[in-house]
């Protein structure tokens, strides 16, 4: 433990307290639209920010970074080129997006389905994202342990109180403006550890000849369905993850919303790389140690100044605090949109739905914990979370945009056979070492196709609202 590492780690949170405080305070947050839009006032370097935190949270600076000191940087840069492609996609629906402007990802699909399609969606949306919560916590416990003198639980505990005082005080405002001040802390850490890393390595022929023999391979010793199976997960939660959705409608405008996603694009480069070189750096000075903390011992164990070292333990602990705020609030709208208002909570207004979401984030911070605890790793279980909602909801959410033949009973079918596989292979064991990644979205592409062609076809009414949706 370094005084100076603890000092920075101290002052990044108060700053991150006190602008939670401050739009707590403000007038800026008068209701439920507020709360999870920012009343769609966002500028485009602070929607590029939080596009971009939102999605690198401890899934990339600990779960990916874990992958990439496994099995190296070849298979580290497949695992993460998820990410690249799925925001291209994502730009090119970015208007779309934002024109839609729905609370929620089941919302969008009770345009097409119908309510009950809605209601299977938002409870499988929030049980992956009660697992990515708990991820962040866990990930952010790692950190918090190897500054201080907490324990990883300790640790653990701390980060899920200033992730839940964050969401539940400001909404998007809080999140959003901290985001932005999080960016910029990451890039800058990563963007001047890289070099230093390398130059203890003894530069780049020194750093590939002391690979492990199985990191310097183009798969890291895994076959090729196994990589598959850590390609996939990434790049299908991104195609229709709840969380950016919500940022592209908080942007002012259809422009905003599109040249910020293709902010994100080139600015996720800047973190994915670095994370890669400094993870499977970290295989050569430090082999055997827990992959979960490879990047983190760089700057723990001194090979990093001790103020680089800090900054870069900061922004692990942004990476997760920022992450872990937005699929909170994410899930709290689940809950205050997709089913507390459509069962009887209209009655109480945009003032009500605020504070059933308040309420609805301690809620999902106290389960979230919990989780935490079941999983072994980080890497574990980002995996588990990002398959259940990828296999589960993307299907039926590109059903939505491409699909005009697929039918209620068949999204349905979808969103539960992917949740299911996802949920009996974890607890089968993961045969064969393959993630469930492999078994569940052929599963539910299956269940929704042959069922959709087994009922009736949509009306040409609802095919049309469906459009609108997407439109």
């Amino acid at each position: 433990m370094q005084t100076t590492h603890l000092v920075i780690l101290a002052l990044y949170l108060l700053a991150m307290v006190g602008i939670a405080l401050y739009y707590a305070r403000s007038a800026k947050v008068g209701g439920g639209e507020d709360f999870l839009f920012a009343g769609r006032s966002l500028s485009s370097p602070v929607m590029i920010a939080t596009l971009l935190v939102t999605w690198v949270g401890s899934g990339t600076i600990i779960g990916g970074a874990n992958f990439a000191y496994t099995y190296g940087p070849v298979a580290g840069l497949v695992f993460f080129a998820g990410t690249p492609l799925g925001i291209l996609v994502l730009l090119l629906a970015a208007g779309r997006i934002r024109r839609a402007a729905r609370h929620t990802v089941p919302e969008l699909l009770e345009a097409r389905f119908g309510t009950g399609v809605r209601t299977v969606a938002a409870a499988v949306t929030t049980i992956a994202y009660l697992g990515l919560v708990a991820s962040q916590f866990v990930g952010g416990g790692y950190v918090v342990a190897l500054i201080t003198p907490l324990t990883p639980t300790q640790g653990t505990l701390l980060v899920a109180a200033v992730v839940t005082l964050l969401t539940v005080t400001g909404g998007l405002f809080s999140v959003a403006y901290t985001d932005f001040v999080s960016a910029i802390l990451i890039l800058f850490s990563l963007f001047i550890a890289v070099p230093l890393v390398f130059a203890a390595v003894g530069g780049p022929g020194a750093y590939w000849d002391g690979l492990p023999e199985q990191a310097a391979t183009a798969t890291g010793g895994l076959s090729g369905l196994q990589l598959l199976g850590y390609f996939l997960p990434l790049f299908l939660l991104l195609l229709a993850d709840q969380n950016l959705y919500q940022r592209l409608a908080a942007a002012k405008d259809e422009r905003s919303a599109r040249f910020s996603t293709l902010g994100m694009l080139v600015s996720s480069f800047f973190v994915f790389i670095p994370v890669v070189l400094l993870a499977s750096a970290a295989a050569v000075l430090m082999p055997g140690i827990n992959g979960d903390e490879s990047v983190l011992r760089l700057a723990s164990e001194g090979y990093l100044p001790a103020v680089l070292g800090g900054l870069l333990l900061a922004g692990a602990v942004a990476f997760v605090i920022t992450t872990g705020s937005s699929f909170m609030l994410s899930a709290a709208s689940n809950i205050a949109f997709d089913l507390f208002a459509r069962f009887g909570g209209d009655r109480i207004g945009d003032r009500g739905t605020l504070i059933v979401q308040r309420t609805s984030v301690v809620a999902i911070a106290l389960v979230a914990i919990g989780l935490g605890l079941y999983f072994p790793t980080v890497l574990d279980l980002q995996m588990y979370s990002y398959t259940i909602y990828g296999a589960a909801m993307t299907p039926a959410v590109f059903a939505v945009l491409f699909w005009r033949r697929a039918t209620t009973a068949g999204a349905v079918a979808a969103l539960v056979v992917g949740a299911a596989a996802t949920v009996g292979w974890e607890l089968a064991g993961a045969p064969g070492d393959l993630n469930g990644v492999i078994v569940a979205l052929p599963a539910a592409v299956a269940a929704l196709v042959g069922v959709s062609l087994l009922t009736k076809a949509p009306s040409a009414e609802r095919e049309s609202s469906g459009e609108s949706a997407g439109a």
